[in-house]
């Protein structure tokens, strides 16, 4: 593993347990078309005795409550990545802001979700002999620092590193082999990369907002947790992420995130489509959408009539109107276009191979009228529109589509899943000399 994103995301993980710990964290989903921000607010151990000086980390304090939300239209932001620093920070500091006055509680660390960065996924395997007989942390960090890791770029960053499954002796498909009895351990991992330029930008950005940063993660993989149920990240479902900007895609089995990708393409580019088409400006074109779009056309459609606003017009019979038909013409060609590069990209990840193959479709794109249907048509599966999982304290107006991924990134917060920098690792593989001189930029401007 890279030695500074090493230790960079250690000292996130020990910045997040100490947020838990005192009670409070934020979660900050930055989007092409909006930023929203929930304050989190954790319930003490109740299984922890008041007289024991044990700190509790993370895993053990799940109970939260959401007790702010705010969001506000993104500014600066564009396909999911940081285009304008000055405007992004004000949009993030307007989001943190009207949330942190909802609850009534000053917010210090954030964990971030964005669904730029044009995620690669890395397939590792690696294995080792177990030391005394029987599986402990030292072993499983071990034979994950076995794994041969592919030359994917200097430019590039691996924002997560999964183990997925395990293999004791002849004993495969164990997700936990901690205090088995065996000789040979084996472990297949899953690493995330995405462009460095993007992740120091996003670095840059929350420093610059007065917050410390508690984690990072991509979009699609944030919305898996919270839409797919548990049965379909057990044997086999897709995520797809419908953004403003960008389509995010996060391929899930066992539980365990196994591919994620990105369409550059989302439902900017359908306003764009419907902008030139109908001859309106965005904000107009936005709302059509909204209010009348679709994407498969019925037999009354061409008698229903939308009127197209004409600031010129004055009279009753200057006024434009155009029939849904014609608009689904206009938005069906890049959702279909859009749809046709996911389906590339599940044909690649050897999707088709899982035990179950459900598609469940989020993000706020995903609320156009009948992209299920033509969704299931385009990619050969049954498709549902997936909305997150129902938390505690959340406002009805939060618990659409589009707050997916910020609803799954709480939830990955509350219940963090193993990476290979929570685990010892030899130290001849992290390099004391190198860590230190990578993480000269981190720790200069963190």
């Amino acid at each position: 593993m890279t030695p500074s994103l090493f230790e960079m995301q250690r000292e996130m993980r020990t910045r997040r347990e100490a947020a838990v710990r005192r009670g409070v964290v934020a979660i900050l989903d930055i989007g092409t078309s909006k930023v929203a921000c929930l304050v989190l607010q954790f319930a003490p151990n109740v299984n922890a005795e008041p007289s024991m000086s044990e700190a509790v980390t993370v895993p053990t304090m799940g109970a939260f409550r959401v007790v702010g939300v705010g969001t506000t239209r993104s500014r600066g932001v564009r396909f999911g990545e940081i285009a304008v620093m000055d405007e992004t920070e004000r949009t993030i500091r307007t989001a943190v802001q009207r949330a942190q006055k909802m609850a009534g509680l000053r917010v210090d660390d954030v964990i971030v979700s964005f669904s730029g960065g044009r995620p690669r996924s890395y397939g590792l395997s690696g294995d080792i002999n177990v030391e005394n007989g029987e599986v402990t942390e030292r072993d499983i960090g071990y034979a994950m620092a076995a794994c041969e890791v592919p030359p994917y770029g200097d430019n590039r960053q691996p924002i997560s590193a999964m183990p997925v499954s395990f293999t004791l002796d002849h004993q495969p498909g164990l997700s936990d082999p901690r205090g088995q009895v065996g000789n040979k351990l084996a472990v297949d991992m899953h690493m995330l990369t995405v462009n460095d330029t993007v992740v120091q930008n996003l670095l840059q950005c929350v420093k610059r907002c007065d917050l410390g940063l508690a984690g990072l993660s991509i979009s699609s993989f944030a919305s898996g947790l919270s839409s797919l149920v548990e049965n379909e990240q057990e044997l086999g479902a897709a995520c797809i992420d419908m953004g403003a900007g960008s389509t995010g895609i996060s391929v899930f089995i066992k539980k365990q995130l196994i591919y994620a990708d990105a369409v550059r393409l989302g439902g900017d580019h359908i306003t764009s489509d419907i902008r030139q088409g109908l001859q309106v400006d965005g904000t107009v074109a936005e709302r059509i959408k909204t209010l009348h779009g679709g994407v498969v056309a019925t037999g009354v459609d061409d008698r229903e009539m939308i009127e197209v606003p004409n600031p010129m017009a004055q009279w009753e019979d200057e006024r434009r109107h155009v029939s849904r038909s014609e608009l689904i013409g206009v938005m069906r060609p890049r959702v279909e276009e859009i749809l046709e590069e996911v389906r590339e990209r599940l044909d690649a990840s050897g999707f088709e191979y899982l035990p179950s193959q459900q598609i469940v479709l989020t993000g706020g794109t995903s609320q156009i009228q009948g992209i299920d249907e033509l969704a299931t048509r385009i990619l050969g599966r049954r498709c549902r529109i997936g909305k997150p999982i129902r938390v505690m304290g959340l406002p009805q107006a939060a618990t659409g589509p589009g707050f997916a991924s910020a609803v799954g990134l709480a939830l990955h917060a509350s219940h963090p899943q193993d990476e290979c920098w929570d685990f010892e690792m030899p130290a001849d593989r992290i390099g004391t000399r190198k860590v230190r001189r990578a993480m000269r930029w981190f720790r200069n401007n963190w």
